[in-house]
């Protein structure tokens, strides 16, 4: 039988692509409508045929710990994601205005800390947050910027609301299935995606080459920038890899690169070459051993010394951390409204800080409803999801947050919603949520799409890759 979505079931749901009364939403009719086209049996050929393409072009990541072997191929579905014209404004706007207060809340952190001292937010937040850096205190970054690459994690509720999740601005990863699954999906529905009039996403190493090229002294008309990856095990190694070879620089590990007269050095065949800005894909506590973890063979000895002094740039800059910090994200509206005198276009999720004893005491009452999440930890890791989890796993939680407190917030479960993906012979709703992403250089830029991750298994809401997620390809559609 040709494939269709007569039997698809939102299940109250929001959908992406299906309205409750089962019509397709107004951008997705023509995709709809071609998919339901096809011959018997071609939409899974096309799925398998995708399947491959990714297989043949190394699509990989890496699984710590995992007993079937590290490599893995990223799962990824064939029916797209599309978000209207109208929604994908509303989103952009709101992204700008978070990235611009954001990068002005970092560089008063490390500066004269004004809103810690106007009382705007509580001073021991900031302060006790283990990815405050005091290294960094007093650190005149290039161009003023701090956060370069961000990638935003987005959520619709079922009521139709978007609302940030959270924030990533130490070493956000995933653009490079976003340009993967674009090439593969152009070729697989090639006349739905000319049809549906798609805002191209491929000239994005070009913009990030631009960003990382402007962080450099105006006085050099061709900055060496190079892509500082900690190697081939990192779980994002394909990635570093990827743009390194996309955007045209060297991808180098700690050992290439080396502080000589106050300046960095790339080693090559030619003997050492000046290296001007540096896109580092590992944390902080890796990149300088004289200036965070001693232990660090990942790192280069010396760069923060060199980087303090205005002679190299670094993306993201170090000590951005603090703004990942979920405990932090929780007073985002109250960061905006400080350096902005705005109101937040894009709203927080309800976050309870379990710092605070009355919100902790709540928290601890409700775990079978709450999502619990580690303040620092990423990747799905360190989190409980109430409504999905046993007896023993809420008291196990309930033991660490006694145990630490400000490590831990807790949030509702949201009713995330949900896109078709083919399931064998047939389409079935999945939770997904979308990350796009920005660059901050001479403008602020949002990639018109992002990744949007799947969480594959039936009934779960983790999207991560790491747990099980997979990914589509993300269409933003031309007003």
């Amino acid at each position: 039988m040709p494939l269709d979505f007569n039997s698809y079931d939102t299940k109250n749901f929001y959908d992406e692509l299906i309205q409750p009364s089962g019509a397709p939403r107004p951008g997705a009719r023509i995709l709809v409508e071609r998919i339901e086209s096809l011959q018997d049996g071609e939409i899974i050929a096309r799925q398998k045929a995708a399947e491959a393409a990714m297989y043949n072009m190394g699509i990989t990541f890496t699984v710590y710990g995992s007993d079937e072997g590290t490599e893995k191929i990223f799962p990824f579905d064939i029916v797209p994601r599309i978000v209207e014209a109208s929604d994908w404004q509303y989103i952009e706007r709101g992204l700008k205005q978070r990235i611009h207060a954001l990068n002005l809340f970092l560089d008063d952190i490390y500066h004269e800390q004004k809103i810690l001292k106007d009382k705007a937010i509580p001073e021991d937040l900031i302060l006790s947050a283990s990815s405050f850096r005091p290294q960094c205190v007093g650190l005149d970054v290039p161009r003023g910027i701090w956060c370069h690459i961000t990638g935003t994690d987005l959520v619709r509720d079922s009521d139709g609301q978007h609302y940030v999740l959270e924030d990533n601005l130490r070493c956000p990863s995933g653009v490079s299935y976003v340009l993967e699954n674009r090439q593969v999906l152009k070729r697989t529905l090639p006349v739905a995606f000319d049809a549906s009039r798609v805002r191209a996403v491929d000239d994005y190493p070009a913009r990030l080459l631009e960003t990382l090229q402007y962080l450099a002294p105006d006085h050099l008309s061709s900055p060496t920038v190079v892509v500082l990856t900690p190697g081939m095990y990192n779980s994002a190694y394909f990635e570093h890899s990827f743009l390194a070879q996309q955007m045209g620089v060297e991808l180098v590990e700690g050992s290439d690169l080396v502080v000589m007269d106050g300046f960095v050095h790339m080693r090559t065949t030619q003997g050492f070459q000046r290296v001007d800005v540096i896109y580092r894909r590992m944390d902080d506590d890796f990149i300088d051993p004289k200036a965070f973890r001693v232990d660090s063979m990942l790192g280069v000895p010396g760069l923060m010394e060199v980087y303090r002094n205005g002679r190299v740039a670094l993306a993201n800059a170090p000590g951005t951390g603090i703004a990942d910090d979920k405990a932090v994200y929780a007073y985002l509206p109250q960061i905006v409204k400080y350096y902005l005198g705005e109101d937040m276009i894009l709203p927080n999720v309800l976050t309870h800080i379990c710092a605070d004893k009355k919100e902790r005491e709540y928290v601890l009452a409700n775990l079978d409803k709450l999502v619990v999440k580690a303040t620092n930890e990423s990747g799905g890791y360190g989190m409980l999801v109430g409504p999905h989890s046993t007896k023993a796993q809420q008291a196990e939680f309930a033991d660490l947050i006694r145990k630490n407190p400000r490590n831990y917030i807790a949030q509702p479960t949201l009713s995330l919603s949900r896109a078709p993906v083919l399931m064998g012979d047939h389409f079935e709703g999945r939770h997904i949520d979308l990350r796009p992403y920005i660059l901050y250089g001479k403008d602020i830029y949002v990639m018109p799409g992002g990744l949007t991750r799947v969480a594959l298994k039936k009934g779960s809401l983790v999207v991560n890759s790491s747990q099980g997620g997979g990914s589509k390809d993300t269409w933003v559609l031309s007003e």
